[in-house]
């Protein structure tokens, strides 16, 4: 399968030239490994988030569209290798072509600058 990401204990299927993750909503890792790669935003601006917490700007959690709040997932910085694992909080991004918003604290434990490529892994 060449669809440009390496996903491990997931059913993958390539969908025009894309990847189409089975149980993107599932249970949790026991069943189904989340996996994908993309471009990665950061914000520290915000009063609440869309789960109804206060945010956080220098905290360890994420905005991300699909994946369930409370989710925990491995962010790898794909320029440097650094990785920190972010709780899903809130949602987003709003920015085409990115696939997670990290808050400023989770941006700084990986080295990230501006927008930066990353892969994602759901390991709860």
């Amino acid at each position: 399968m060449n669809c440009g990401l390496a996903v491990r204990r997931s059913v993958a299927v390539c969908v025009g030239g894309g990847l189409a993750l089975a149980g993107l909503m599932g249970v949790g890792a026991a069943s189904t490994a989340q996996a994908q790669n993309g471009q990665a935003s950061w914000y520290a601006v915000g009063h609440r988030t869309a789960s109804g917490e206060r945010f956080n700007p220098d905290g360890l959690t994420a905005a991300h569209r699909s994946l369930p709040f409370g989710s925990r997932v491995r962010v790898t910085n794909t320029v440097n290798g650094r990785s920190i694992v972010v709780r899903i909080n809130d949602r987003g991004p709003f920015a085409g072509g990115r696939i997670i918003d990290l808050s400023r604290g989770s941006a700084r434990a990986i080295g990230m600058g501006g927008v930066t490529r990353v892969a994602l892994e759901r390991i709860d």
